[in-house]
């Protein structure tokens, strides 16, 4: 019984994941046919589309009454974004340089979101009034970032190899980005748009039913499940679209993908669910998931105001990570 419930449990992820590609692509295409912006088809449909896993396992466990799977889920999620994907992308890049306008804007940012939400957590659980907070704050972010990036200019730059420091390669005006030719919607995209959202629900609803029937056969938290495996499972697009962007040498997708999908995390995947019922924190999560996730967010702030990770700070990131899963599961 236990190996086939670990089987579910994987291919439930899988199908998760693969659902949420199928929806990015066909949504991506469809926004770019109706004339929607690259850059808010960017921050919108590719930024939910890498964090679906994450929002619609969260809804069914919020529906099925196990909600802390909710909060364990994203706070575990975020935890894998930095300490994994970033130490991951550092070390296959060699180094991640970071823009100015990801200092300017993203860090900023994504502390005060960590910090918004470590305070609606403090009493082990998230109300409904807490949940329109977060969901408020995050329209405020959107915002912000739109009229912000409206009228900045930014500068692109390129790692060379075997070279210290960065070329400057172009400025680049947001507002005036090029016309793209707009694709045209066929047959093919709505099936697949339709395809991936029932893919989504049929994923969490196995997901989240593996997650229950694994806690009681092994006798452990949900919770601690989500913390580790769950959120690991579901950070897997942040992970493709991260190391992909580092073997190109795009530290600035790399880590965009990141800060926005942590923001998105803790704001939406957790303001959503909370509307429906209100959301517990486990005494692990809140005891030892809570302090990592805030340990995790510093290191990445201060790698940030440094402007650059190096693959001795990635290689860090991994262990630290690895320490974490250990510790959670008393490995050591």
């Amino acid at each position: 019984m236990l190996f086939l419930w670990i089987i579910i449990f994987i291919a439930s992820l899988a199908i998760l994941v693969k659902g949420a590609d199928w929806l990015l692509q066909s949504a991506e295409k469809i926004g770019l046919a109706l004339g929607i912006s690259p850059f808010i088809v960017g921050v919108t449909i590719v930024g939910l589309g890498t964090s679906c896993p994450e929002l619609i396992s969260s809804i069914m466990a919020a529906m099925r009454g196990v909600t802390e799977i909710v909060t364990a889920g994203a706070i575990g999620s975020n935890i894998a974004n930095i300490l994994l994907i970033v130490g991951i992308a550092a070390i296959i890049g060699r180094r991640l340089i970071i823009s100015k306008s990801l200092i300017d804007l993203d860090l900023p940012l994504l502390a005060i979101s960590t910090v918004l939400f470590l305070g609606t957590a403090w009493d082990k659980q998230i109300t409904f009034t807490e949940a329109i907070i977060l969901l408020i704050a995050y329209v405020i972010y959107l915002l912000y970032t739109f009229l912000h990036r409206e009228e900045e200019t930014d500068e692109i730059y390129e790692v060379l190899p075997g070279r210290p420091g960065r070329r400057k390669l172009r400025t680049v005006n947001i507002k005036n980005e090029k016309a793209i030719k707009r694709p045209k919607i066929i047959a093919k995209d709505i099936i697949m748009l339709i395809i991936g959202i029932i893919t989504l629900f049929v994923g969490a609803k196995y997901l989240i039913d593996s997650v229950i029937k694994l806690s009681e056969i092994l006798n452990i938290g949900a919770g601690v499940i989500s913390l580790a495996a769950v959120a690991l499972g579901t950070s897997l697009p942040e992970l493709l679209v991260s190391a992909k962007a580092a073997l190109q040498g795009k530290s600035e997708v790399a880590l965009g993908n990141i800060f926005g999908s942590n923001v998105f995390n803790l704001l939406v995947v957790i303001g959503i669910p909370g509307l429906i019922r209100n959301l517990q924190i486990d005494e692990t999560t809140f005891a030892f998931g809570l302090p990592v996730l805030l340990v995790a967010t510093f290191l990445f702030i201060i790698s940030g105001i440094s402007r650059r990770i190096h693959v001795w700070e990635g290689a860090m990131y991994v262990l630290v990570y690895v320490f974490f899963i250990g510790k959670l599961f008393n490995i050591f």
